[in-house]
C-alpha cells in the first residue's frame, strides 16, 4: 500500500511519529508531501509538491496539525480517498478547554465551521478514543461510521523500561505537560500541599498557558515539596520518568478530559511506571482502575493525595500496576500495533 502523507504536520510530534513509524513497520510505502511553510505559501507549496507526485499512491492521509485548511486542499487536488487525522477538535480546545475564545463568538463559530467542513470533506477521520468519536459525531453532525479509532500510543524507541539510577530519600511524583486547564495542575499543587508533611516530593516539568497562575498558587500555599523544571528535551524527560516512583496523568474539570488519553499516560506506562490519572470514560476504554492504573476523582486534590499515599505505602501494588500497564501498552499501543491495525482498516476502507 502506497500512502501519501500530506500537510504541514510536524513529523517529530508524537502523534505523527507513531503513525508514520507504524505504517512503515507494517510494509506501507509512505510518500511525503510536506511543507514547513505557513499560510497561502504553504498551501501553494503543497499543491506543487503533490502535482509532482502524480498518481503514484493509493490513499492520502492528512497528518495531524493545527491547520484546518490542509484537508480541504487535499480534497480539491487529489482523486484518492482522503483520511484526515483530526486528533482533536480545534473548536473544543480553544472555546471550552483552554477557554481563550468565548462561546458563541464569531471566532468560535469559525472554529466550529472549520472542524465541520474538514469532517464533511474527508472520506474518513482518525480520532484517538470512542468518546472523541461520539463528541465529533454529535457536535459536527457526522455519522459515526466516518470515524476510525487510532490510539495515541508512544514511540517505544524513546520510552521504554529502564532501571532507576537514583535512590530516592523521598517518594518522587512526576508530572510533565503544557499547563493547560485539562491537565489540572491546580489539583496537583493542592495535593502537594496536603502531603507537605509526608516523605513525598513532586517534580513538575513544563510550561504553558497556566504556568504563572499555577506557580503563584504554589507560592501562596507555601509549597516546599515541589521541584519546578522547565521545558526539557526527550532525553531529559525520560531520565526524569525513569527515576520517578509514580507518574501523573490529567485531573482537570474541562469537558475535553472526558474524551482523551494524553501522551504523558502512554509515555509513562511505556516506561513501566505506575500511573495515577483522573477517572474518565476515555481512560476506562483502555485502562482498569487498580489493575493497570490507579484512578481518582477529577478536580479532587484530596483523592489524588490519598492515591499517592496508597502507592507510596504499597510497593507491591506499585510494581503490579506498573507491570500490567506496560503489558497493556505492548499489546495495544506500540507504533507497530497501531500501524498494523490502521493498515488493516485502511485496506478494508479502500474496498468499500
Amino acid at each position: 500500500m502506497k500512502i501519501c502523507y500530506f500537510g504541514d504536520f510536524d513529523p517529530e510530534y508524537a502523534r505523527n511519529r507513531v503513525i508514520i513509524r507504524g505504517l512503515k513497520e507494517n510494509g506501507a510505502d509512505v510518500l511525503f508531501c510536506h511543507t514547513t511553510l505557513t499560510g497561502l505559501k504553504g498551501l501553494w507549496d503543497l499543491f506543487k509538491k503533490h502535482r509532482s507526485l502524480g498518481d503514484k499512491y493509493d490513499i492520502l492521509i492528512v497528518g495531524y496539525s493545527d491547520s484546518r485548511f490542509i484537508a480541504p486542499l487535499a480534497w480539491l487536488i487529489s482523486d484518492k480517498k482522503i483520511i484526515w487525522d483530526a486528533f482533536y477538535s480545534l473548536y473544543d480546545s480553544w472555546v471550552y478547554d483552554r477557554k481563550i475564545v468565548a462561546p458563541g463568538s464569531l471566532k468560535a463559530k469559525l472554529y466550529w465551521f472549520l472542524d465541520w467542513v474538514n469532517c464533511k470533506l474527508a472520506d474518513s477521520v482518525l480520532l484517538d478514543t470512542n468518546e472523541h468519536i461520539k463528541y465529533f459525531s454529535k457536535t459536527f453532525k457526522t455519522s459515526n461510521s466516518k470515524f476510525l479509532k487510532v490510539l495515541v500510543g508512544t514511540d517505544d524507541d524513546i520510552f521504554y523500561p529502564r532501571e532507576k539510577d537514583q535512590n530516592n530519600s523521598r517518594f518522587i511524583v512526576h508530572f510533565h505537560g503544557k499547563f493547560i486547564p485539562l491537565q489540572g495542575l491546580e489539583y496537583i499543587i493542592r495535593a502537594a500541599r496536603i502531603l507537605k508533611n509526608e516523605k513525598v516530593a513532586f517534580r513538575i516539568i513544563g510550561t504553558g498557558q497556566e504556568y504563572n497562575r499555577i506557580k503563584n498558587l504554589a507560592d501562596e500555599l507555601k509549597s516546599t515539596n515541589i521541584l519546578w523544571v522547565g521545558r526539557t528535551e526527550y532525553s531529559e524527560l525520560t531520565e526524569s520518568i525513569k527515576n520517578a516512583d509514580v507518574c501523573l496523568g490529567v485531573f482537570g474539570d474541562t469537558p475535553k478530559i472526558q474524551r482523551v488519553i494524553p501522551n504523558k499516560v502512554y509515555e509513562s506506562v511505556a516506561m513501566r511506571k505506575p500511573v495515577i490519572s483522573g477517572n474518565t470514560p476515555a481512560i476506562r476504554e483502555l485502562f482498569t482502575d487498580g489493575k493497570n492504573m490507579l484512578l481518582c476523582k477529577i478536580a479532587d486534590p484530596e483523592d489524588l493525595a490519598a492515591k499517592i499515599l496508597e502507592l507510596s505505602a504499597d510497593p507491591d501494588l506499585r510494581d503490579s500496576i506498573a507491570q500490567k500497564g506496560y503489558e497493556l501498552f505492548k499489546e495495544f499501543a506500540t507504533p507497530q500495533i497501531i500501524g498494523q491495525e490502521l493498515i488493516k482498516n485502511l485496506g478494508q476502507f479502500m474496498k468499500d
